[in-house]
């Protein structure tokens, strides 16, 4: 499964920091200006077509995709989610939580809890929510 977040306007900005936080890289990026006319959708407005359309990271093993909701379809925000990470080892939960939270509202702080050595929740600086849980060593 892939998580597809959509965004009023700030899409290359956000996956650049995401790719960054999670020590990956963008590697698909496609603006509504590239897109061909078609007879069924109006022209593109000028101040749209540097947005974009799709683009793509790879981080942590995953992926990530998202857009920039196209013209007249209002962003109303992100609710009933979280995006979530993982990590092996609990100084790197620390640094991925620290990394996300960058201009952004810490909900439940990095730390250990009952069933993990390293859990934090964050709302990051674009709005998009986010868990961070370290993986439980084996028994």
């Amino acid at each position: 499964m892939i998580a597809y977040l959509s965004f009023d306007g700030r899409c290359d900005e956000a996956l650049d920091f995401y790719a960054a936080a999670l020590g990956g890289r963008k590697t698909m990026r496609s603006t509504y200006g590239e897109a061909p006319p078609a007879p069924e959708r109006p022209p593109t407005p000028d101040e749209w077509k540097g947005r974009i359309m799709h683009a793509r990271i790879e981080a942590q093993g995953l992926t990530l995709m998202g857009s920039d909701m196209p013209p007249g379809m209002p962003f109303e925000g992100y609710k009933g989610f979280s995006l979530t990470v993982s990590a092996h080892e609990p100084a790197e939960g620390e640094r991925l939580f620290q990394a996300l939270s960058v201009g952004g509202q810490v909900t439940m702080p990095y730390g250990p809890t009952f069933w993990s050595p390293g859990f934090g929740m964050l709302t990051d600086r674009f709005g998009v929510p986010w868990m961070v849980n370290c993986e439980p060593a084996a028994a």
